[in-house]
């Protein structure tokens, strides 16, 4: 991809030296255990978790999510299914209150995302449909714009 990209691309050895290296982590499995270790999470890490997203899954370590500003996609379904969330709730780590806001209140402003330069944040996403089509809409209003993109009939 490095060529393909023209960017470099360096490939960690491991969990720990991607993750203490990192500005932004992105994770997106089915793990059932959490997929690095919350002492390599450096402060202002950015994390965007998009897996785990049965109660029994858990891709974050519980100990991440209560050190970070965590906001969410949609708050009923989050409470329903994201396991890096309920697993911290069911051992009193965290209560309800720790997740700080809906992305979208942050979008509209009405809610605070990141308050200092230190702060870890989180994002945990379980994916909420009408989400998923507005940002496709999105997408195919700017292809349309642009001229890119080829249109198929189903």
């Amino acid at each position: 991809m490095g060529e393909k990209l023209v960017l470099p691309i360096n490939v960690a050895s491991c969990p720990s030296e991607a993750v203490s290296q990192a500005d932004i982590i992105c994770t997106a499995t089915t793990s059932p255990t959490p997929v690095f270790e919350d002492a390599d999470v450096r402060p202002g890490t950015h994390i965007n978790a998009v897996g785990a997203y049965t109660p029994q899954m858990q891709e974050i370590p519980a100990q991440t999510v209560l050190r970070a500003r965590v906001v969410i996609d949609y708050r009923p379904a989050s409470l329903a299914e994201a396991g890096d969330l309920l697993i911290p709730l069911s051992q009193g780590l965290i209560s309800e209150a720790h997740i700080r806001a809906e992305l979208g209140e942050i979008a509209a402003g009405i809610k605070e995302g990141r308050t200092s330069p230190e702060e870890i944040t989180l994002f945990k996403s379980v994916g909420v449909a009408v989400q998923d089509v507005a940002a496709a809409g999105a997408v195919l209003d700017a292809a349309r714009k642009l001229g890119l993109g080829t249109e198929v009939a189903l």
